[in-house]
């Protein structure tokens, strides 16, 4: 006697182009639109042509859209920070990983503005920012202490590289003239450098 045959039902996947990319651009018009706090992930989906499975295959949740790529950024600063060379000073290896990772600000300037101005237009999402900012001042420290600076020289170095960047990410980012964000890191690490020394 031959076994049955089960017939399961075909299962026709839906073609997909850039499907993270249509899910981001959505949320960010709908969130100038009508504000983070005021749209949902269904609606997100809908607006990019998606069903809500689709999004939460590429996000966690709405927030993640904003937030998506921090991890990425941050393993490219520790990188370069650990390659830096020996004879690169704490803080310069600091700067230098923000620098590393700028073509991938500008590259995406007029999203990183949009975004920027729906964070500061949030409150839940101001907090989540500072959040991030904080784990990458300490993933820089740790980073820093792997090339064997002590404490408390490796958090301070971290801490003053990530204001300086927070600092030229500001004005870079209101700068209508469109200039290099490598320029304002630059510019901020040498004012620091003169704070520092009492300038």
């Amino acid at each position: 006697m031959s076994a049955a045959v089960i017939k399961y039902p075909r299962i026709v996947a839906r073609w997909e182009p850039n499907a993270r990319g249509r899910l981001e651009q959505a949320a960010l018009e709908l969130y100038v639109e009508r504000g983070f706090d005021n749209t949902t992930v269904a609606e997100i989906a809908e607006r990019a042509g998606l069903t809500e499975r689709t999004f939460f295959r590429h996000f966690a949740d709405k927030r993640e859209v904003l937030f998506g790529g921090s991890a990425d950024l941050l393993a490219a600063m520790v990188q370069t920070v650990a390659a830096a060379p020996k004879s690169a000073a704490p803080l310069d290896a600091v700067a230098a990983a923000f620098e590393a990772v700028t073509p991938i600000f500008e590259e995406r300037g007029d999203v990183v503005r949009i975004r920027r101005s729906v964070i500061a237009a949030t409150p839940e999402l101001q907090e989540r920012e500072l959040i991030k900012l904080a784990s990458w001042s300490s993933a820089l420290a740790e980073a820093l202490r792997g090339r064997g600076v002590r404490e408390p020289a490796a958090s301070l170095a971290a801490e003053a590289g990530v204001a300086v960047f927070r600092t030229a990410f500001e004005r870079w980012v209101t700068d209508e003239r469109r200039r290099d964000l490598t320029r304002y890191i630059r510019e901020g690490l040498e004012q620091l450098k003169v704070i520092a020394g009492g300038g």
